[in-house]
């Protein structure tokens, strides 16, 4: 045989070796995704809530799929990443001008501290938003302040105090060792009587909070990092729709940690990874994205890559199937080296179509890509016009897995040259 024709032949049958190599590692296996989906949005995990016994559930279940795989620990050997916050709740408060009793529409109380009682003959500041002002950046600029005040707010902002007021009376969170800060009274009304009593009264209670976490440790550049991640939280128990009370947060984010999973299933199974993989289920996302910014905070950030957050990946995106977007798209190339991987296939990644949501600082990439991490959360959702986001609607039944499939398939041959 001539030699050319002997080395094409040598070359050929190499190329169909790494083709048939390839391919005998299953990017995605569909009942796989479904089954992580079905047991994480189920009603039995009560809508994932982070304050709730029920988010041990699915961090153990989590942990448990990471140790099938057979990947290691990131930081505890039962691949939690704990951490301790104070959970703030307020037990009562009241305000009394001249003797009236104002209702909780007429004024907002924001401020950490266990109890708070003030007269006319308190020293407090006052402060007022007036009609002429524009409300939001004089609420920010008041509420960023490190003082007590008493602000005085326009009867035309009345609507912003009642739907404020639903917002902050909720349970929240701070450091453990965080100052309480400043107490902020903002009240409808265009003066301060001369007879006035301000009190509240809030309960501190210790929590444990937990990311989940595990690696695959990298064959020649173990200390760089490649991050996968997802929140695994969600909003928990909400007001009955019909019968339905859970929110079980199927998309937002049951189809990203479902994607990570899976992700890291399939990297553990080709076992050619170079560079360290982090896979990470984040807690807290719904009430201030604390895991994220705990487990940023306690990594070296140089070390770190690049980072895929997966983000609600349950639904065709704006620009139709076989799509993803990323948030801040033009803030690093990750996306544009990702779609070169990906120039033989129909898939193709978009920027971010919702500037104006702010989407970039508001998912769990936010704190690694302020610290210079290449840093992007990856979705499909149209969110502008998902009337299921944050309801108890938000169920497998309304997903599409072909949607979810495709989108894990994407990001894992996309980010191959990042791994490798």
């Amino acid at each position: 045989m001539n030699r050319s024709i002997l080395l094409s032949v040598i070359f050929a049958l190499i190329g169909f070796n790494l083709v048939a190599q390839q391919s005998s590692t299953q990017i995605v296996d569909k009942n796989y995704v479904q089954r992580l989906l079905n047991t994480l949005a189920s009603d039995e995990m009560g809508g994932r809530p982070a304050f709730s016994p029920h988010i041990a559930k699915a961090a153990d279940f989590i942990a448990e799929e990471f140790r099938q795989i057979g990947l290691q620990p990131y930081a505890e050997p039962n691949f939690r990443q704990t951490f301790h916050m104070n959970k703030i709740s307020r037990i009562s408060s009241k305000v009394i001008f001249d003797n009236k009793e104002l209702t909780t529409d007429e004024f907002l109380i924001m401020g950490n501290n266990p109890k708070i009682e003030w007269n006319e003959k308190s020293n407090i500041t006052i402060k007022q938003i007036r009609k002429e002002d524009d409300f939001s950046s004089t609420f920010r600029k008041l509420v960023q302040g490190n003082e007590d005040v008493i602000v005085l707010v326009d009867s035309s902002y009345a609507s912003y105090i009642a739907r404020f007021n639903k917002i902050y009376s909720r349970e929240t969170v701070i450091g453990e060792n965080q100052p309480k800060g400043a107490t902020k009274l903002f009240v409808l009304a265009s003066q301060l009587p001369k007879k006035y009593t301000v009190n509240t009264e809030n309960e501190v209670e210790k929590i444990d909070f937990f990311n989940v976490a595990a690696v695959i440790p990298g064959k020649s550049k173990p200390n760089e990092y490649v991050v996968f991640s997802a929140h695994y939280d969600h909003i928990g128990i909400i007001q009955a729709d019909g019968q339905d009370s859970i929110a079980n947060g199927a998309d937002d984010d049951a189809s990203g940690t479902s994607a990570m999973i899976s992700l890291a299933r399939y990297y553990k199974e080709r076992d050619n990874n170079e560079r360290t993989l982090i896979f990470v289920a984040f807690t807290a996302e719904e009430v201030g994205m604390y895991g994220s910014k705990y487990f940023s905070n306690n990594i070296n950030a140089d070390s770190v890559v690049a980072m895929i957050n997966i983000e609600m990946i349950g639904k065709d995106s704006k620009f139709g199937p076989n799509t993803l977007y990323l948030t801040g798209y033009d803030r690093s190339n990750l996306g544009e080296l990702m779609q070169q991987n990906l120039k033989n296939t129909a898939f193709i990644f978009h920027p971010d179509p919702y500037p104006k949501q702010n989407l970039f600082y508001r998912s769990d990439n936010a704190v690694l890509a302020a610290l210079g991490v290449p840093a992007h959360t990856f979705s499909t959702s149209q969110i502008d016009k998902d009337t299921y986001y944050h309801t108890v609607k938000d169920e497998v039944s309304t997903l599409d897995i072909d949607n979810i499939t495709s989108s894990i398939e994407a990001i894992a041959l996309g980010a191959e040259g990042i791994v490798n």
